[in-house]
């Protein structure tokens, strides 16, 4: 299995537990990801409310940089597999646009045909071509015992709903029980973690993230699994300041999908990022899943 990659900025630095665990269970796997090369940013949300000709051009070079025996590109982040996806969703659907957009391109030395390229999202890689099998075959510490509440946030799914369910999605609860962790009810799955909203409306974007932590702490989790990195960072880093708004006490590590998967295959704690997250898993970890963790503290 191989696949075209485009990592994203986070995964550069705030990130660096997901892309350490990607590339860990990927190789384990035998799934090989070709980074793409000279690959930008996508421009996350912002940049298509400040020219929407530009923005498209920035996130369709990449596209046009995808390697021609390559099909499949894999977007690990939800703004960079959204952005990538509607830009080859709306060339695709408006001839006249992606004449424009191309004639952009065209500027250093580019072309991309729309729909040469699928993007996908990991989690629907691992869900769809491993396949239960694939993946129920590598566990070597199933995680009975371990509460997750699998978080989708609102891009992987939506609009578009090839990728799975739009308001109640399952591909990673299924993964997830796949490696015999015990996936909660988790209502607000599918919501949105209000993005860039801290920087805009502080009270927004707590309510919306204490509706995140409240749901799972309800479910009774032990930690909330995410695909985003900045689902992941808001939820992580912005817990405390929720607290203290709030006057709350919640105490649910974050993390990513992937280092849970991980850890169920039996890699080591130091190539899954375990650590970088600023709520510690590890103590809920040796107290749920403590063979689980000596096997990976071990490796």
């Amino acid at each position: 299995m191989k696949y075209a990659f485009y990592p994203g900025c986070s995964l550069e630095c705030s990130s660096a537990a997901y892309a350490q665990s990607i590339a860990a269970v990927c190789r384990l796997l035998g799934i090989e990801l070709a980074e793409v090369e000279d690959w930008n940013c996508c421009g996350a949300t912002e940049y298509h409310s400040l020219h929407r000709l530009t923005a498209a051009a920035v996130i369709a070079r990449n596209l046009a940089l995808v390697d021609g025996s390559l099909t499949e590109l894999v977007a690990p982040c939800a703004a960079c597999f959204l952005n990538l996806k509607k830009v080859d969703h709306q060339m695709s659907e408006d001839p006249a646009w992606a004449s424009k957009v191309n004639a952009a391109l065209a500027a250093g030395g580019l072309m991309y045909e729309p729909g040469r390229v699928k993007v996908r999202h990991l989690v629907e890689v691992l869900h769809s071509d491993v396949g239960e099998e694939g993946i129920r075959r590598r566990v070597k510490q199933p995680l009975r015992g371990l509460k997750v509440a699998p978080y989708y946030g609102c891009q992987i799914v939506r609009p578009y709903k090839d990728v799975d369910n739009t308001e109640y999605p399952m591909k990673l609860d299924e993964l997830m029980s796949w490696v015999e962790a015990e996936v909660v009810p988790y209502p607000t799955k599918a919501a949105c973690c209000g993005g860039h909203m801290t920087q805009i409306s502080e009270a927004q974007a707590y309510e919306l993230l204490r509706r995140l932590l409240q749901s799972a702490e309800d479910a009774g989790a032990d930690v909330i699994l995410t695909m985003c990195p900045m689902c992941q960072l808001n939820l992580d880093a912005y817990q405390s300041g929720v607290n203290s708004y709030f006057g709350t006490k919640f105490r649910i590590p974050i993390l990513f999908f992937t280092q849970v998967l991980g850890l169920a295959f039996g890699l080591p704690l130091k190539q899954l990022g375990f650590g970088k997250e600023i709520v510690a898993a590890i103590p809920i970890l040796k107290q749920k899943v403590p063979a689980a963790l000596a096997a990976a503290s071990a490796g």
